[in-house]
């Protein structure tokens, strides 16, 4: 599994691209040898974009479920936030305008680009300050961790 890590802040620009950053661009080249990308969201609040070979994985774990109310909700409001995208020769690419207000990533907003394992999240700076702020992780949390 390819861990991307980090937060890397950026922009959308006014045609709703997103800059994937030099370096992952280049992981991502290294690793999948592919631009194809999807692009989605579970809730609206944030934006989740897989290189489309992850989101096959996870697509074809979930169809080895039995039925259940999580797994169709799963599939359907995944479904609903998502498609596929390309990175295009800039290393940009296109988020969804619906996906992009419902997470409040519009142009000129700073943004911040979460690198999380297989895997990255794109929130409204703001809003995850304040998930940060609000729901803040705690020592014991930490502690559950192991860490």
């Amino acid at each position: 599994m390819v861990k991307f890590r980090g937060n890397i802040p950026a922009k959308i620009d006014s045609q709703g691209r997103l800059k994937i950053p030099t370096e992952h661009k280049e992981l991502i080249d290294e690793i999948y040898q592919s631009d194809a990308l999807y692009i989605t969201s579970f809730n609206g609040d944030r934006i989740l974009i897989y290189p489309l070979k992850e989101w096959e994985a996870v697509e074809a774990k979930v169809e080895q479920m039995p039925s259940s109310e999580a797994r169709d909700k799963f599939i359907e409001y995944s479904g609903y936030w998502g498609k596929e995208a390309t990175i295009d020769k800039q290393g940009r690419v296109l988020i969804q305008q619906h996906l992009r207000k419902a997470a409040e990533v519009v142009e000129g907003i700073d943004v911040a680009v979460i690198w999380n394992r297989n895997h990255f999240a794109v929130w409204n700076d703001d809003k995850m300050r304040a998930s940060i702020t609000s729901e803040p992780l705690t020592k014991k949390e930490i502690e559950q961790l192991g860490i």
